[in-house]
């Protein structure tokens, strides 16, 4: 099954697609950059990698980490963050809507390779299928 992915340049060095959104969500569910990090498969190093550039990129922080103590460090998302993560996951849900018939038109309604026609294009400069006119 097709499905569609979203990734947001907000300039060339600040992106923000499912990965991060992903690293976001677990860290605020486990309150920790390094348990966010092994709940997904990812170094600890890594996350912290990205929550920088995140950081880094809007200007402002997106996650707060607290040095350990008696009661250990962790980490939490900012408002910011978590406005991001709604933001970024309404975004993707509104794309999923409007592309699902695209979607299902790729996943199995395009002719193969052998199958497509080799006449002219349409009025649109897209091959149908269909004579043009």
């Amino acid at each position: 099954m097709a499905t569609l992915s979203i990734r947001i340049d907000l300039g060339p060095e600040n992106r923000v697609g499912p990965g991060k959104i992903q690293l976001l969500e677990m860290i605020a569910e486990h309150g920790s950059i390094s348990a966010a990090g092994r709940a997904i498969g990812m170094s600890y190093r890594r996350a912290w990698m990205l929550i920088e550039a995140l950081n880094t990129g809007f200007g402002r922080p997106v996650v707060e980490a607290h040095i350990g103590g008696r009661s250990g460090g962790g980490a939490r998302l900012t408002t910011f963050g978590a406005d991001l993560v709604q933001h970024y996951r309404a975004i993707e849900q509104a794309a999923a809507k409007a592309a699902a018939p695209f979607l299902t038109g790729i996943d199995g309604g395009m002719p193969t390779a052998g199958e497509r026609d080799t006449g002219p294009p349409s009025e649109a400069g897209h091959r149908t299928g269909r004579p043009a006119g």
